[in-house]
Order: structure tokens, then C-alpha cells, then sequence
């Protein structure tokens, strides 16, 4: 039998790209976890658009005055204007007088824009790596070894040594926890790529001479999406947490800019007189962490087809 390539091996190869099923993506809108973190999350979404209206007065302005108010106690708040207006502090008021609902509320619109950064961020380079390194032989072992390297220093060890260098800004700080996380994305991709570059259809296409780059995007790529999609919901809510961790750190983002991790580091010195001062962005924190690795959780369970049947 002929094993020369034919026109219908070329048909073949150009639909060999095995992204998720409908079937898959239905069992995805049936999971349960996937609809509880996703419905969370899509309520933090609107309270980050929606912060100039729920935040009830800007999150920098403050009084003296009303400095350490508990829960739903009356103070004032002075305007840039210049004036002073009675309000009301739902979540209390921190040592500086400053709204904390206000404060955690647009402190939503940073771990989110985090988050998703980071994923992206970590996603697009570990991506190319990994791809790189599992396609070219010659490039894996120094790709390898240098990923190995990075993997060996903690990673908060790094964010930290990066902020520090560089001037604390939303960018340094998305660029600093994502460097940690790309070696992860890379020894991801390049295990998949390993596995599959040996399918038929990988196969098939290198015999018909098809270039190096147009297998890798066309048709390796493809078949990783759903162990990325998974991946990067881990890296989402590991980026929010770090950088919590950071600004509570004081290396974080700057201290008028307002974060959960911010908030709580301005509370730390006087938590067991005021303990609302970390409890509200604490629980904000918690739940958009866990919200998130739900939603990871639902997608490993229905998007992998050897833990499809438990969904």
C-alpha cells in the first residue's frame, strides 16, 4: 500500500483541529460551578463599571474629623472644593477619614484589571515558549533549563525585587507578578505540545511539507486552548491575591491609589480596635479569589474529556 501523501491526507490535515465540542461547551453552561463563579464574577465586573455610582463619595477625599468611624456611623467629608458635607461611612472610615466602601468598592476596578493582565500577559509569552520549545528540539533544553532557573526563586520573592527596582505603577506591578507565572505556562504548553506533535494529523502535515510556524499556530495551538482557558483562571486569582499581598507589603501599588491590599495595610496598626478596616476588603478579596478558582475549577471539570462524565 501507497504511503505517499494524498489530497484526501491534506483534507485531513486541515481538520484535525480539535477544539472543544458542543457538546463540551454545553456542559460547560450545565456546570454548576462554572455558573456560581461566573455569576459572581460578572457582579464584580459591574461593581468595577459601575464604581463612580456605587462608590458613594471619591475614594481620596477625607476629613480628621471622621477619622476611625465604625459602620454606619455620620461624619463629614471634605470636598476639593474645599467643602465640607455630612455623609454617612457604610463601611466606616479609616485613621486618614476616608470612605472604606468607597475605597474597596473602586478597589474592584485594580485586582480585576490585575488579574486579567496578568493572565493575559503570562498566557501570550508562556504561549510562544512553549510552543518554541516543544516544536524546535535545539531551543528546549536552554529554554527548559532558563524556565527551571526562574522556577527555582519564589515567586513573591520576584515581585517583590522587580516593584523595588522599578517605579511602583499598575504596569510594573502586572509585569512583576507575571514574569513568576510564565515558566508555568511554558512547561504547560510545551507537555502538551510533546503529546500531541506525535497525532497522525501533526504527522501528516509535516510530510506534505507544511512550514514549522503554520503547524505550530494552525494546528498544535488549537487542541491547547482548553487547558490554557483553565490555566489562565488559576494565574487570574493568583495575580489578584500577589497583589494584595504586595500592596499589604507597602511594595505594591502606591498608597493613594485604592486597593484591597492597601486598605488593609493602612487598617493593620489599629485591627483589633477597628477590625473593619480589613474585614470588608478581606471578605472582597476572599470572595473574588474564590469566585475565580470555582470558575477554574468548572472548566478543568467539563472542558477535560476524562472528568466530563462526573459533571
Amino acid at each position: 500500500m501507497s504511503t505517499t501523501p494524498t489530497a484526501f491526507d491534506a483534507l485531513s490535515v486541515e481538520s484535525a483541529t480539535v477544539l472543544p465540542s458542543t457538546s463540551a461547551w454545553a456542559r460547560v453552561r450545565r456546570s454548576v460551578s462554572v455558573r456560581l463563579g461566573g455569576s459572581v464574577l460578572i457582579v464584580l465586573v459591574l461593581v468595577a463599571l459601575l464604581a463612580p455610582w456605587l462608590g458613594t463619595v471619591d475614594p481620596s477625599l477625607f476629613d480628621p474629623a471622621s477619622r476611625d468611624l465604625l459602620p454606619g456611623q455620620r461624619g463629614e467629608i471634605t470636598t476639593l472644593e474645599g467643602q465640607t458635607i455630612e455623609h454617612r461611612f457604610l463601611m466606616g472610615s479609616d485613621s486618614y477619614g476616608r470612605d472604606i466602601h468607597s475605597r474597596v468598592i473602586y478597589g474592584t476596578r485594580v485586582s480585576l484589571v490585575v488579574g486579567v493582565a496578568t493572565a493575559a500577559v503570562s498566557l501570550a509569552f508562556g504561549i510562544v515558549l512553549g510552543l518554541v520549545a516543544g516544536t524546535l528540539r535545539r531551543l528546549d533544553g536552554p529554554l527548559m533549563r532558563v524556565m527551571d532557573g526562574v522556577m527555582a526563586i519564589p515567586a513573591i520573592l520576584i515581585a517583590i525585587a522587580l516593584v523595588a527596582m522599578w517605579k511602583g505603577s499598575l504596569v510594573t506591578v502586572v509585569v512583576a507578578i507575571a514574569i513568576p507565572e510564565i515558566p508555568r505556562v511554558t512547561r504547560l504548553v510545551r507537555s502538551l505540545v510533546l503529546g500531541i506533535r506525535e497525532e497522525p494529523y501533526v504527522e501528516a502535515a509535516v510530510s506534505l511539507g507544511t512550514p514549522t510556524a503554520v503547524i505550530m499556530w494552525r494546528h498544535i495551538l488549537p487542541n491547547c486552548i482548553a487547558p490554557l482557558v483553565v490555566q489562565g483562571t488559576f494565574i487570574c486569582a493568583s495575580g489578584i491575591l500577589t497583589e494584595a499581598i504586595l500592596s499589604f507589603l507597602g511594595v505594591g501599588l502606591p498608597p493613594d491609589i485604592p486597593t484591597w491590599g492597601n486598605v488593609m495595610a493602612e487598617g493593620r496598626a489599629q485591627f483589633t480596635q477597628y477590625p473593619h478596616n480589613i474585614f470588608f476588603p478581606g471578605v472582597f478579596l476572599a470572595v473574588t479569589v474564590l469566585a475565580v478558582n470555582i470558575l477554574g475549577d468548572g472548566l478543568r471539570d467539563t472542558l477535560d474529556p476524562k472528568m466530563a462524565r462526573r459533571v
